[in-house]
C-alpha cells in the first residue's frame, strides 16, 4: 500500500536505518491509544493521523524525522484535539517500550524482532550465540538465521544448492515470525560445534554393573548437549536379591538412581538448562513400593520425573478387587501378589502429596508402536510425550496456534502449510544432527521418528471465545489434532516420495496396514513447550491459562505485574479494565470469582485451577485420540483436592485411553515456580495483641521466577 504522507517521504528507525514513512502505522499507533482507554471516537483516526502527518511536514520539510520526533506529535495531536486519556495512555505505552529497550540492552540483547522482554531474557540466558569471553554476538533474528541455515543444510543430500536457500528462506520466515519454534537443543546447538539437535532419548538401563554405569555416562553425554532422558530400571534386580559375582546382595533400582540423579546435577546441560529424566519402573517390580514413596520420603530425584508402568493385567486386577503377581527380572518368577487396589491407593496418596509417580500405561503405549519387531516401548522421554526405544531419539516442535488465527477462527490453510514446511524441517533434523552416540543414529536413522505438536491452544480457544471446560472446546481439540496429524502424515508421506520411506518401514505396522510410503514412523508429539512458548508469548502446549495476572520477581526487590495479554484487551474493550483490578486478580491469579465482570468473560477466561480435574484429563485424550506419540499435560488440581480427585483422574485417563498422566496439586512442592508471597506495602500486618505471625485482612499475592514460563509446576525437573 503506498504511502499517504504529505511531504515526508522517509523515517529514522532507533538503530538510525531509514525506511519508507508509512501513515498506516501512525493510525495504529493513534487507534491503539484510544482503543486502550475506551475512547469511542475511532472514526476520527484517520484524520487525526492526518492532522499528525501535517505537523510533522511543516516541522520537518526536507529532512527526515526521527521515530521519537514522530512519536511526540502523535502525543501533541491527541492532546490538543481533547483526546487527553488516549494521549496519556500513549505516553505510558511509550515510557514501557522504552524501558523494555533499557532492559534488552542492559542484558546485552539486541532486540531484532521486539520481543516481550520475558522473551529477551531466557534467549539471553539460553539460546543466543556467545564469543570466548562470554558476550551475545547474536540478534534473535541472527538465530533463527542460524537455525535455519544449518538446517536446511541437509536439503543438500537430496537436491541443489538452490533447494536449500529456497527451504533455508522458508524455515527462517515460519521461526522469525513465531509460527513455529523447535526443541530447545536446536535453537541451542544449530551452526554451533555442538550440533546435537533432539531432546528426547530413552537408555537401556541393563541388570549389571558395567551396564548401569555406561548408561549414566550416555547420559551425562546427552545432557551436556540439552537433551533428555528416560529410563526403565524395570530390568534392574530387586533389593536383597542374590548377587552370584560377588556372593553379595543387590541393593535396588531405587539406590542407582541415585547416581543417575547426581550426575545429572553434575552435569547441568552446559550451565544453559538443568538436566531432565523420566524415570519408569514396573508396577510388578518387587521393589514398586519403595518406588512410588521415594520422592515423598527425600529431597532426593529433583532431576527425575517418576512414572508407575501399569499394565494391563494390574488394571484388570485393580477393577476386579484382586491381587496381581510381583516378579522378579533377574528370573521372571512371581516373589509375591500384592492387592491391586493397595500399591493403586499408595500411588495415588503419594502423587496427591508430591505430584509423583504418574501413571505409563505401558501397553497402551505398545498397542501404537509403529515397530513391534523392533522391540518393546518401555519408557518415555522427560515429560512423558515421546515413547521410544532404546538408543532411540526423537526431535520435537510446535505450531503456534495463536499464530494460526484469523479474528476468531482458525486459518486452516496457513495451519496446513505450517505443517507441512515443519514437518520437512524436523525430517531435515535428523539429518543434520550429530548424534552423541553411534546406536542412537543407528535406531534413530532406522525409524525417523519426527514429534510436530501444537502451543498456545489456549490462546486459540479465547480468540473463538470458547471456555477451556466446555464439550465445544473438546470438539475443537479432536477436530485440530486429526488435522495436524493428517496433514503430517500426508506431508510425511510426500517426503518419502522424494527420498525414501524410514528404512525400518517395511518391519512396520504402516506397511502392513497398506500404507506405500512413509519418511517417518510418527509424526506427531504433544509437547509442553515451556521456554519456546515463552519465546512466542502463548501458553505451553495444549494447558489453559494458569494465572491471568501475577507479579514477575525479574530482581530481588524488583517485581513487575503481569497479566494476560488477551484478558487485557478484552477488559479494554469492554470498559471494565483499571490497574487496581489486575492487581486484585493477581492474589489468585483467576477472575471466576471476582465481581464487576461481566459472566461470559469469566467463563471464557477460565484458569487451570478453575478447571475441574475430568476435563483435564478429557482435554489430553481428545488430542492423544489423533497423536502418534504421547501427549503432555498436567491435570492441574487446586490445593484443597481430594485423593478421590486423584483417583478418578487416574482411573478417568485409563478408560479414555491416555498413554499417561500426570497430576499436580498447587502447593505440593516447596519449589513449584508459581507461589503465593507477600509484596512490597501489601504485606500483612501484625495484630497488636495477636500471636506472632497472626495477620488481618491480607491475602497474598502469585508470584513467579524470572523464567516462569506459565504452569504451576515445572513439567521439566
Amino acid at each position: 500500500m503506498k504511502s499517504r504522507g504529505q511531504g515526508i517521504a522517509s523515517i529514522r528507525k532507533r538503530d538510525g536505518s531509514v525506511e519508507e514513512f508509512r501513515v498506516e502505522k501512525v493510525e495504529k499507533a493513534i487507534r491503539r491509544a484510544m482503543d486502550a482507554v475506551g475512547d469511542e471516537a475511532l472514526s476520527s483516526v484517520a484524520s487525526l493521523a492526518e492532522q499528525a502527518v501535517r505537523s510533522a511536514s511543516q516541522r520537518f520539510s526536507g529532512k527526515t524525522p526521527t521515530v521519537e520526533a514522530m512519536q511526540d506529535i502523535v502525543e501533541e495531536v491527541l492532546a490538543s484535539t481533547g483526546h487527553t486519556d488516549a494521549a496519556r495512555a500513549y505516553i505510558i505505552y511509550r515510557q514501557r517500550r522504552a524501558d523494555a529497550r533499557e532492559s534488552k540492552v542492559a542484558l546485552g540483547v539486541r532486540d531484532d524482532l521486539k520481543l516481550p522482554i520475558n522473551a529477551i531474557h531466557v534467549l539471553e540466558r539460553r539460546y543466543l550465540a556467545r564469543d570466548e569471553s562470554g558476550d551475545i554476538v547474536e540478534t534473535p533474528r541472527g538465530m533463527f538465521s542460524r537455525v535455519a541455515k544449518a538446517v536446511a543444510s541437509a536439503e543438500l543430500a537430496y537436491g541443489t544448492e538452490s533447494d536449500a536457500l529456497r527451504w533455508e528462506k522458508e524455515f527462517y520466515g515460519m521461526m522469525s515470525k513465531l509460527e513455529f519454534l523447535p526443541n530447545s537443543p536446536t535453537l541451542m546447538n544449530a551452526g554451533t560445534s555442538i550440533g546435537q539437535l533432539s531432546a528426547c532419548f530413552v537408555l537401556p538401563v541393563e541388570d549389571s554393573m558395567v551396564d548401569i554405569f555406561e548408561t549414566v555416562k550416555n547420559m551425562a553425554l546427552i545432557h551436556q548437549s540439552g537433551g533428555g532422558t528416560g529410563f526403565s530400571f524395570s530390568r534392574l534386580r530387586p533389593k536383597n536379591d542374590v548377587v552370584k559375582s560377588t556372593g553379595g546382595i543387590a541393593s535396588g533400582p531405587v539406590s542407582f538412581m541415585q547416581i543417575f540423579d547426581t550426575a545429572t546435577d553434575v552435569v547441568k546441560q552446559g550451565g544453559r538448562r538443568r538436566g531432565a529424566n523420566m524415570g519408569v519402573l514396573s508396577v510388578c517390580h518387587p521393589d514398586v513400593l519403595e518406588f512410588i514413596t521415594v520422592k515423598s520420603r527425600t529431597d532426593l530425584f529433583r532431576n527425575f520425573n517418576l512414572r508407575v508402568a501399569v499394565t494391563d493385567e494390574f488394571m484388570h486386577a485393580l477393577a476386579e478387587g484382586k491381587q496381581y503377581s510381583l516378579r522378579n527380572p533377574r528370573t521372571g518368577k512371581e516373589v509375591e501378589a500384592k492387592w491391586a487396589q493397595d500399591v493403586f491407593d499408595l500411588i495415588v496418596a503419594t502423587a496427591w502429596k508430591c505430584g509423583d509417580p504418574g501413571l505409563i500405561f505401558i501397553d497402551e503405549m505398545n498397542r501404537h508402536n509403529p515397530t513391534p519387531n523392533l522391540g518393546r516401548i518401555e519408557a518415555t522421554n522427560p515429560c512423558g510425550e515421546q515413547p521410544l526405544l532404546p538408543y532411540e531419539s526423537c526431535n520435537l516442535g510446535s505450531v503456534n496456534l495463536s499464530a494460526m488465527m484469523d479474528g476468531g477462527e482458525l486459518d486452516w490453510d496457513k495451519l496446513a502449510a505450517v505443517i507441512r514446511a515443519a514437518v520437512r524441517f524436523l525430517d531435515d533434523v535428523i539429518d543434520a544432527t550429530k548424534s552423541p552416540l553411534p546406536e542412537i543414529e543407528q535406531v534413530t536413522k532406522g525409524n525417523r521418528k519426527i514429534g510436530l505438536g501444537v502451543m498456545g491452544f489456549a490462546e486459540m480457544l479465547i480468540k473463538m471465545e470458547v471456555p477451556y471446560d466446555s464439550e465445544e472446546a473438546v470438539d475443537a481439540a479432536e477436530r485440530l489434532m486429526q488435522s495436524v496429524t493428517d496433514t503430517a502424515r500426508g506431508a510425511s508421506a510426500d517426503l518419502a516420495r522424494e527420498r525414501g520411506s524410514f528404512p525400518n518401514f517395511e518391519r512396520s505396522v504402516w506397511r502392513q496396514k497398506g500404507c506405500d510410503c512413509l519418511r517417518n514412523a510418527t509424526v506427531t508429539s504433544v509437547a509442553p513447550t515451556g521456554t519456546i512458548g515463552l519465546i512466542a508469548g502463548v501458553s505451553s502446549g495444549i494447558e489453559p491459562v494458569f494465572a491471568l495476572s501475577y507479579f514477575r520477581n525479574v530482581a530481588e526487590g524488583t517485581r513487575l505485574l503481569e497479566q494476560n495479554a488477551l484478558f487485557e484487551q478484552t477488559a479494554r474493550d469492554r470498559g471494565f479494565y483499571t490497574s487496581g483490578l489486575m492487581t486484585d486478580i493477581a492474589r489468585t491469579g483467576s477472575v471466576r470469582d471476582v465481581t464487576g465482570i461481566p459472566a461470559d468473560v469469566r467463563r471464557t477466561f477460565v484458569t487451570a485451577l478453575d478447571i475441574s480435574p475430568g476435563w483435564h484429563v478429557r482435554m489430553q485424550a481428545a488430542f492423544q485420540k489423533y497423536t502418534d506419540n504421547g501427549v503432555s499435560k498436567t491435570v492441574n488440581l487446586p490445593h484443597n483436592a481430594t485423593l478421590r480427585d486423584v483417583r478418578d483422574a487416574y482411573l478417568l485417563s485409563h478408560e479414555l485411553k491416555c498413554k499417561g498422566i500426570t497430576v499436580y496439586r498447587y502447593g505440593a512442592r516447596a519449589g513449584q515456580t508459581l507461589h503465593t508471597g507477600w509484596l512490597g506495602n501489601h504485606a500483612p500486618r501484625k495484630r497488636a495483641t495477636g500471636p506472632e505471625g497472626s495477620v488481618l485482612n491480607a491475602q497474598p499475592f502469585f508470584e513467579v521466577g524470572p523464567e516462569y514460563t506459565g504452569d504451576c509446576t515445572e513439567c521439566t525437573p
